[in-house]
């Protein structure tokens, strides 16, 4: 997988997850919302970040950067299924 897909294929998903609420799959607006998070994610999965470490991040930016009150386990479910893409994505790219 090349980086532009790589990076498309996180927006989806991230705009999938929508914890703001602001994502219309049918408008599909905004599809930019949650691109401030695309770099440091693949970052963080590219170093070989785990699910705990991935979803402490992606909490600090819902109440830091989004400005929301985080729910525990919020943020959970999402870095589980991120991390299983990326290494699934990985091992795409590793066997061709």
């Amino acid at each position: 997988m090349n980086p532009v897909e790589r990076q498309e294929e996180l927006r989806y998903l991230l705009n999938q997850w929508a914890p703001i609420g602001v994502y219309d799959e049918e408008l599909d607006f905004p599809p930019d919302e949650y691109d401030c998070l695309i770099g440091p994610v693949l970052a963080r999965l590219s170093r070989g970040a785990g699910v705990a470490e991935l979803s402490e991040y992606l909490w600090y930016e819902l109440e830091d950067h989004f400005g929301l009150d985080p729910v525990p386990g919020q943020t959970d479910g999402i870095a589980a299924k991120l991390v299983l893409w990326y290494r699934h994505g990985a091992e795409r790219t590793e066997t061709g």
